[in-house]
């Protein structure tokens, strides 16, 4: 999710596109969030780790 939001920074960015920032943008703060919670041992959504 994270790699998927940082190509839809890299392209909003490029094709001057706002709604594809937004959502890059939107898409790397929940990467993060999910990732954070996997590393700390957290289960999300029925699996004990998220990558």
């Amino acid at each position: 999710m994270i790699i998927l939001g940082i190509i839809c920074l890299i392209l909003g960015l490029i094709l001057k596109i706002s709604i594809l920032w937004t959502i890059g943008i939107i898409l790397v703060v929940i990467g993060i969030i999910l990732w954070a919670l996997g590393a700390a041992g957290h289960a999300i959504g029925g699996r004990s780790h998220y990558w």
